[in-house]
């Protein structure tokens, strides 16, 4: 997925992934993915996919500074 913020292009194809996290089960309308990247160029962003029932509807990309990433990161290991 690509999203662009501020003039700024996000890319999961094109960016190195560091953690990926789900909850639940394809399919399950409850369940969602959220997975953190970061950019060549050193930035991060959050990609977000979920059924219509989780805290994540559908896609999304969510740009990060460093600072909440790690915090991310930190939760999530």
């Amino acid at each position: 997925m690509k999203r662009t913020i501020c003039n700024i292009e996000y890319d999961t194809e094109n960016s190195e992934l560091i953690l990926k996290y789900t909850s639940g089960s394809p399919g399950d309308p409850n369940g969602y993915e959220e997975s953190l990247y970061k950019t060549a160029e050193g930035k991060y962003f959050l990609y977000t996919n979920g059924g219509e029932n989780s805290i994540h509807k559908g896609e999304n990309i969510t740009r990060m500074s460093e600072k909440t990433a790690k915090a991310w990161l930190d939760s999530h290991k």
